[in-house]
């Protein structure tokens, strides 16, 4: 099979997702090859594709979608800019990944998700949380009912990111809600799409929005940067499955960082825990543990993730070769249902983001949809808007599907 060819617009040599996950993620897919990188400077450019080993460098994101060694065009900017790079590469009817999140508003994220359906193509959004290990194997649990029927979910994410009162001058953006990457945006689009991935669709909530740091000092220059981002976010729901959720998300948490995903079931509770540094405790980013009680009172202990999950298709395997399938999981098709583990080297920032690219190769060569694209990030959008609205409007909202 040929590979996917690849051009990455947000391919900065110096630091940014890109470098710390997309490339290390291609490197670790015999599917993928990278041959071009976008930049806003030339200089930067040509610095990329020789780091990264790509064989064109870009300033034009137009001219990197249309050119015709690129099957694939993953757009890793700011969010503000995701439309205009998104809708350039749709124009030239090229397949594309796109970073949650999807668009600025909901409006915005439609018009991408319809320009994606007129366009025939692939299209696959950043929330790659799903493929953790212990995110699969917690979905394969509950759904197969190991905790009975669930009855809440509790969870609670917290970051460091500004405790200190000083923000790293890269992340002084996040600040202003108008750039749709604070706290609400990232990690709760993340966390609550893994919280519906496993324990069913919230259907109605109650939200309340706080900035509890309304200014920071940017940690290279000293500068007092002001803060409307919320960087409290406490909201309570109900589930399609008859549950109660609880969520809270916080900044500027001056203990460990940590997301923890508990569900209560009649027959016993599981934990989904991730901690680190502000960075890897985000459910998305890091690989989170399990742990479980199976009798009331019974204390929490480790539950391990069974080997075969965190497997990825290969896709370099002849058909008809014997299946090794992940459990819980349909088999794939094009590669003989084969899966293999990722190289050692893989970065842990990476891992998620490889396993979603595999997913998204497997769906390229089979003409099938099973990795969350566009549509699917408009139903995350609209969830978030539902947290807006409760918020301002101090009552209880559906969340719109």
């Amino acid at each position: 099979m040929d590979r996917i060819r690849v051009g990455v617009v947000g391919a900065s040599p110096e630091r940014g997702w890109a470098a710390a996950a997309h490339i290390p993620a291609l490197r670790a897919l015999p599917a993928y090859e990278l041959t071009a990188v976008g930049t806003s400077r030339p200089e930067s450019a040509r610095e990329a594709a020789r780091a990264f080993g790509a064989a064109h460098a870009f300033t034009d994101a137009r001219r990197l979608a249309e050119h015709p060694e690129v099957d694939l065009v993953v757009v890793t900017v700011k969010v503000a800019a995701h439309a205009e790079l998104v809708g350039a590469a749709l124009a030239a009817g090229k397949h594309v990944y796109c970073e949650w999140p999807l668009g600025l508003t909901t409006a915005e994220a439609e018009r991408l998700a319809a320009a994606a359906r007129a366009a025939g193509v692939h299209d696959a959004v950043g929330l790659q949380a799903r493929y953790a290990p212990a995110i699969t194997y917690a979905r394969e649990l509950i759904a197969g009912g190991h905790l009975g029927r669930v009855t809440a979910v509790n969870v609670h994410a917290a970051r460091s990111k500004g405790a200190s009162g000083e923000i790293p001058a890269w992340a002084a953006y996040t600040l202003d809600p108008a750039q749709g990457a604070g706290l609400l945006e990232v990690v709760g689009g993340h966390t609550l799409d893994v919280l519906e991935y496993l324990a069913g669709d919230l259907t109605e909530l109650s939200a309340a929005l706080s900035v509890s740091r309304p200014r920071y000092t940017v940690a290279e220059t000293g500068a007092t940067v002001e803060a409307a981002s919320p960087d409290q976010v406490v909201l309570h729901g109900r589930l399609a499955g008859g549950a109660v959720a609880a969520v809270h998300l916080q900044d500027a948490k001056v203990g460990e960082s940590r997301t923890v995903l508990e569900f209560t079931g009649t027959e016993g509770d599981l934990t989904v825990v991730a901690a680190g540094d502000w960075r890897a405790a985000q459910i998305q980013v890091g690989e989170p543990r399990l742990y479980e009680a199976r009798k009331a009172g019974d204390p929490w202990r480790d539950l391990p993730v069974p080997a075969g999950h965190g497997r990825v298709p290969d896709l370099t395997s002849t058909p008809g070769a014997a299946p090794v399938r992940v459990p819980g999981e349909a088999p794939a098709h094009g590669a003989g249902g084969v899966f293999v583990d990722l190289p050692g080297e893989t970065p842990v920032l990476a891992r998620n983001v490889a396993r979603l690219y595999a997913r998204l190769a497997e769906d390229i060569r089979e003409g099938a949809r099973r990795v969350p694209g566009f549509e699917h990030g408009v139903r995350v959008h609209r969830l978030l808007d539902a947290v807006r609205r409760s918020a301002e409007t101090g009552g209880s909202q559906p969340v719109e599907r």
